[in-house]
């Protein structure tokens, strides 16, 4: 007699956990492809849906990529909230900086945020991305980075997300820039930087 267990049938995902399923593999894809060379074709098969199904939920690749962007935002700053609790002004940038090293886990959310930063004169995308690298640099100063911190910060930010999708991490063994320039930016963190960061032969 087959037991409860085997005779169950599979819980159905209900449909925000569709959403979220889409969304992640939406940061992977967007992040790898950008917005132009990304389709929700795309997005749906590294989901393991249908691509009927993401457009009934999203409509439009420009919505998918919105609600990606957003997605990236509120992880974004949900990490930094985390990681600035209880610091004081002189620990914030290095407690700060390593919650962003630690979202490499959340694969494409810094190239999604690159590729989104590009795209201002883009009609909608324009408006949504310029609004959140000023919410960005909103909360970094109620937290309590000063102006020159907070410029310099996210000044890093970006330099790292360009290493991230130039995929640079592949020639840290062979070229000797690459090496001294991710000594230079992960002094304490390099190791697992180097075993979280993109791929070249990563499709997303």
């Amino acid at each position: 007699m087959p037991s409860p267990t085997d005779s169950a049938p599979a819980r159905r995902m209900s449909s925000e956990e569709r959403r979220e399923q889409i969304l992640a593999a939406a940061l992977a894809v967007f992040g790898a492809k950008g917005y132009v060379g990304t389709t929700t074709d795309d997005v749906a098969r590294a989901a393991g849906i249908s691509q009927p199904y993401v457009v009934r939920l999203f409509g439009t690749k420009e919505n998918l990529f919105v609600a990606a962007l957003e997605a990236a935002l509120d992880r974004l700053l949900g990490a930094f909230a985390a990681a600035a609790e209880g610091a004081s002004p002189g620990e914030l940038p290095e407690r700060v900086g390593h919650a962003y090293i630690g979202l490499l886990q959340v694969r494409g959310l810094h190239q999604t945020l690159s590729h989104a930063f590009l795209l201002g004169a883009h009609p909608v995308i324009g408006p949504r991305a310029r609004d959140g690298f000023a919410r960005v640099w909103e909360f970094l100063r109620d937290v309590g980075f000063d102006v020159q911190s907070a410029q310099a910060f996210l000044a890093q930010g970006m330099m790292i997300n360009s290493m991230f999708g130039l995929r640079l991490a592949d020639d840290y063994d062979t070229d000797p820039r690459v090496h001294e320039l991710f000594d230079a930016c992960f002094p304490t963190d390099k190791v697992r930087v180097l075993s979280m960061a993109p791929r070249a032969d990563e499709p997303w």
